[in-house]
């Protein structure tokens, strides 16, 4: 009797629409949050105030922090899969994306500015998605270093390669 064994559902013609979205996903918030990084962490904060009125409010230490989180975020999301390096790290960057627009929104409905609360909740379920995703239904696999495998020092006949 031969059993068959089945591939998971991911692998599967079906998880190709979740795997793309996913990717979507990934790259919509590596771009949002690596152009959020880069302007929270580094251009002078008179140029934000009209863009980010709330940066003048808090500390400068603190605007610098939450654009170096975005920046680490964003390639967070995107390198450990293309790298296929430590790609667990992907959905603990998007939860982490998640987590920031979270925080934001209180923050932002104390400030009364509720114009962007539909923005922030965007974003946080696209991190949520994401980190779901990767963690849950299809993940990434880690890369295999053929040199390190215990069978790669044998050649198909079994002998010892050279």
């Amino acid at each position: 009797m031969v059993a068959s064994i089945k591939e998971p559902k991911a692998a599967t013609g079906s998880g190709k629409g979740l795997r793309l979205s996913l990717w979507i996903a990934q790259v919509i918030l590596a771009a949002w949050f690596g152009m959020a990084g880069v302007l929270h962490a580094a251009v002078p904060i008179a140029q934000l105030a009209p863009f980010a009125p709330w940066t003048t409010d808090v500390s400068t230490g603190l605007v610098r922090f939450i654009g170096v989180a975005e920046l680490a975020g964003a390639l967070g999301v995107v390198l450990p899969a293309l790298t296929r390096i430590l790609p667990m790290l992907m959905p603990l960057a998007a939860a982490g994306l998640a987590l920031i627009m979270v925080l934001a929104i209180p923050f932002h409905v104390s400030r009364g500015e509720p114009q962007v609360i539909p923005m922030l909740v965007v974003f946080a379920a696209l991190g949520a998605f994401v980190a779901w995703g990767r963690s849950r239904r299809v993940p990434i696999q880690a890369r295999v270093d053929k040199s390190a495998h215990p069978t790669a020092r044998f050649d198909r006949a079994g002998e010892e390669g050279i």
